[in-house]
């Protein structure tokens, strides 16, 4: 929408299983045209689906179906977009294939990397890290990584979980290798990011090619945008917030695709129970598993009564919005801590995978603007009934939001008139433009 805004005429591509999920959320039809509304607000975005390589529905292999089959429908759509004339392809940086296509139709090539400048860097620099047994070895090394350019000492364990990992072997790691090879060879690389949260590590970057941190990437009215995007039915849970007092509440969701194991999630509902804080849980049917759709302790519901508010999604902006929202029990989610900064809401980290160890250490060890749920290898009760009363505690909390003060007036200013966010897709369009 900011580039259609600018002049540009945008295709926008779907998958099929995306459309059709957000269309059922949304209680409307497979046909229905998201961008419809926009386009009658004088933008001109056309808006189509196409196939992932699966059938609808179905994502078991999905990873294996985006390296080796979605390449061929993303290609039909440019030969049918054939006017107005293509002359520019912005793709997700985890399509692999998103190179060979620019090449074959002679198209200028964005990279969209929807995670911090940090973790593109440190995947940027696989290479750097294999030549150090930080990664990719027999014998990992566990001291501080300190040789990525733009990068402070970092320590394994703040890495990405792909990073992490022991078997590299994997179709995500064939995919992250492809990635990052061709990568390198983008015209442009735009960056859900802001200038002044990650300067050294995007400076550093922009040594290497056209580097530009244009985030938070938030849809206009942000608590209410005008394209659908929720991957379940909303439950409306405002009118429950209104009746708790001021910042007296915790928010507690794991986001749209991470699961949690059984045992950690019956440990966190102890703990919420033990916390004694109110709360809003957002419990997707499928976060432990598809056949276990009620994964909670027995008798959990009866026992929470009134203080807690149990529910399968939510508008999470509006819940964090809201005045009674004290704190946000978080996976750390890229999307959901630059949310949680904006509506100035303390965190509660509990990363899970990918790019979310990375995040955490971002929200807690350098902006100060969260704490962790737990420092241990294994969750207990215990220690999250602690760290929800330390988050929620009036002296803890105020600190934290002292400091959150200072992270969301950068935010603020990246996104106004003259911020660094508005500035460089400026210079990103002005760019586009003499190179088309």
């Amino acid at each position: 929408m900011k580039l259609a805004s600018k002049g540009f005429a945008i295709t926008f591509v779907n998958t099929h299983s995306i459309h059709h999920q957000t269309s059922k959320a949304a209680n409307s039809s497979d046909k229905d045209d998201i961008f419809a509304a926009v386009r009658d607000s004088g933008l001109d975005i056309r808006y189509t689906t196409v196939s992932d390589g699966l059938p609808v529905e179905y994502d078991d292999q999905f990873m294996e179906s985006l390296l080796h089959d979605m390449w061929r429908h993303a290609e039909e759509v440019i030969v049918k977009n054939s006017v107005p004339t293509v002359t520019c392809f912005i793709a997700d940086t985890f399509f692999v294939w998103a190179s060979a296509i620019a090449q074959k139709f002679r198209l200028l090539w964005v990279s969209f990397w929807t995670e911090p400048a940090l973790v593109f860097t440190l995947y940027y620099h696989m290479d750097l890290l294999r030549k150090n047994h930080h990664f990719d070895s027999t014998d990992t090394k566990k001291d501080p990584i300190d040789y990525i350019p733009g990068v402070e000492a970092i320590e394994p364990k703040d890495t990405a979980s792909y990073l992490q990992d022991t078997d590299t072997t994997t179709v995500v790691h064939e995919i992250l290798n492809k990635m990052f090879h061709h990568v390198k060879d983008a015209d442009f690389v735009l960056c859900n990011t802001v200038q002044e949260f990650e300067p050294h590590v995007i400076e550093a970057l922009q040594l290497q090619q056209p580097f530009h941190a244009i985030g938070p990437l938030f849809p206009s009215g942000l608590t209410k945008g005008p394209v659908a995007t929720s991957l379940w039915a909303e439950s409306d849970c405002i009118q429950w917030l209104n009746s708790k007092p001021h910042g007296s509440v915790l928010y507690a969701s794991f986001g749209s695709y991470a699961h949690i194991s059984k045992k950690d999630l019956t440990e966190i509902a102890n703990g919420l129970l033990l916390s004694n804080v109110s709360f809003v849980w957002v419990l997707r049917p499928d976060v432990v598993s598809s056949e276990d759709v009620d994964p909670l302790p027995v008798g959990f519901r009866q026992v929470v009564g009134d203080r807690g508010m149990i529910i399968h999604w939510c508008r999470q902006t509006q819940v964090l919005a809201h005045p009674a929202v004290g704190g946000f029990l978080t996976h750390c989610g890229w999307n959901s801590i630059l949310e949680s900064l904006w509506f100035k809401v303390p965190l509660l980290c509990f990363p899970l995978l990918t790019d979310q160890f990375t995040n955490r250490k971002l929200v807690v060890d350098d902006w100060k603007v969260g704490i962790n749920l737990t420092n241990q290898t294994t969750i207990i009760k215990e220690e999250v009934s602690e760290n929800i009363n330390r988050l929620m505690n009036e002296k803890l909390g105020d600190q934290l939001r002292i400091a959150m003060k200072g992270i969301h007036k950068k935010l603020e200013d990246a996104v106004s008139p003259n911020g660094s966010s508005q500035k460089n897709l400026e210079y990103f369009i002005n760019d586009l433009d003499l190179r088309k």
